[in-house]
């Protein structure tokens, strides 16, 4: 699914990146027919339809996101259920309340990969989650700018504007898509073998 995304996102950002070579090209002269804006309309079409698809395959993302933590919740409660902090109705409150979305899902994690240790070794945090979650805070802040960006520009130049702000939140929105494969390939893998040494412990 991450890779998918990360694929849709990058298809995106060539969208983006098309439209605004049309943008600044030299116009062409004016034709009878109206011909000379079709290069425009095709990449507006094109930016367009794809930036609906990506806005969908992100809310898809989050939600299979909030999925896989509530069954690695399900693991941990089996390891270490007293060291989870939160319930699980902020795997939804989570994304959606102000302020809180800047760290109670980090938090979230930390006490899932916690869990995952060894009981003499457990420490919540590490660099990877530490730098995945940096890394889709930074991709949603600098994606809302861009679409705001966008929404408000009426001329090619704040148009161009937006679509470079566009193009580099989409860099970063792949980083996070490539951290999060990172985080969930090895957060499943250290819960899943706690969870099988954990009678023998």
């Amino acid at each position: 699914m991450l890779a998918a995304y990360a694929m849709l996102t990058v298809a995106t950002g060539v969208a983006a990146w098309h439209k605004y070579q049309v943008l600044q090209a030299p116009p062409l002269p004016a034709q009878p027919d109206g011909s000379e804006v079709l290069p425009l309309l095709n990449a507006d079409i094109w930016f367009g339809n794809l930036r609906g698809w990506w806005s969908g395959a992100t809310l898809v993302s989050v939600l299979v996101f909030s999925v896989w933590m509530s069954r690695m919740r399900d693991l941990a409660e089996l390891v270490w259920p007293e060291g989870q902090r939160r319930s699980r109705g902020w795997l939804f409150f989570g994304w959606v309340v102000p302020i809180a979305d800047l760290f109670v899902l980090k938090m979230f994690v930390n006490d899932l990969w916690a869990a995952s240790r060894p009981a003499l070794r457990r420490k919540r945090g590490h660099p990877l989650l530490t730098f995945w979650w940096l890394s889709v805070l930074a991709a949603g802040v600098t994606g809302a700018d861009a679409l705001s960006a966008l929404k408000h520009a009426h001329t090619a130049g704040q148009t161009s504007q937006a679509l470079q702000q566009v193009m580099e939140s989409n860099l970063l929105y792949v980083c996070a898509a490539a951290l999060s494969a990172a985080v969930v390939w090895q957060l499943s893998g250290m819960l899943k073998q706690a969870v099988r040494v954990a009678p023998a412990s």
